[in-house]
């Protein structure tokens, strides 16, 4: 499985990796058996990375997308950008796979991007950390992205991140409104992340 945190910076990135590897295995076992796909389901991984859902799904048939070309992605890959269309038919595939991708969609884009991948999937497992949740998953700061625009850039610098990403993440009636149903993960009592999943139709 690749390291999550492999481009960030610091001994905070470097505690996290191993955690968050664990958390995403435990949240895949938990959530993506919901979407009740069979052995030949045809899944597009929307954001796919380098290698994405591959690294959990080895055997699916799985066709990777996203903004940057990842010439060593190993299966189908094709770059494009949601918002602005896809170059797949409706419903041609059985489940749209999208994890940690739609927070880092500018806001104004959000609904064409989910609207494009509700047109190309039968069904879709939609993952986006949680706004309430005390520490922003990317910079690995506390409470940055509750802080005023103003005040984020300076605090993001001294985060894992390093350089600013624009990053808005969501609360639950957002993603409801663009996927329907949102499922809690959490530690403890927080909500870490809201997962969206609705079987092929």
């Amino acid at each position: 499985m690749p390291d999550v945190y492999a481009t960030a910076r610091g001994p905070l990135a470097r505690l996290a990796s191993p955690l968050s590897d664990r958390a995403r295995a435990r949240r895949h076992a938990r959530f993506f058996a919901l979407a009740e796909l069979g052995p030949a389901a045809h899944v597009l991984d929307l954001g796919c990375g380098r290698i994405g859902l591959r690294a959990l799904e080895p055997a699916l048939d799985i066709t990777g997308v996203d903004l940057v070309e990842h010439p060593d992605y190993p299966g189908p890959f094709v770059r494009a950008d949601a918002a602005d269309g896809l170059p797949f038919a409706d419903r041609e595939f059985d489940l749209v796979y999208c994890s940690s991708v739609i927070e880092h969609v500018p806001p104004p884009r959000r609904a064409a991007f989910a609207a494009e991948l509700r047109r190309v999937g039968r069904g879709w497992f939609v993952q986006t950390p949680a706004w309430s949740f005390p520490l922003e998953p990317h910079s690995l700061l506390p409470m940055a992205h509750w802080l005023p625009a103003r005040l984020q850039r300076p605090y993001w610098r001294v985060g894992a991140a390093g350089a600013w990403e624009d990053i808005d993440l969501l609360r639950r009636g957002e993603l409801e409104a663009l996927f329907g149903r949102a499922r809690p993960e959490r530690i403890g009592p927080l909500i870490k992340s809201w997962v969206c999943v609705r079987p092929p139709a």
